[in-house]
């Protein structure tokens, strides 16, 4: 005898895991990692110290 499936929860799983995989290919489209917002954020830090010391009094 087969099992009974509750569809109601088996179209939520589903919907849950193709949700979870669009974000996923829009993460790796649109997102930046970590590192990459660090090293743009030193880098902005470093280029205003480094105006901030060139200006003159």
């Amino acid at each position: 005898m087969a099992d009974v499936v509750n569809l109601n929860r088996y179209r939520k799983r589903r919907d849950r895991q193709d949700a979870e995989k669009t974000a996923a290919a829009n993460r790796l489209r649109h997102g930046r990692s970590k590192a990459e917002r660090e090293k743009l954020r030193r880098d902005g830090e470093k280029t205003a110290k480094d105006l901030d010391n060139k200006r003159l009094d």
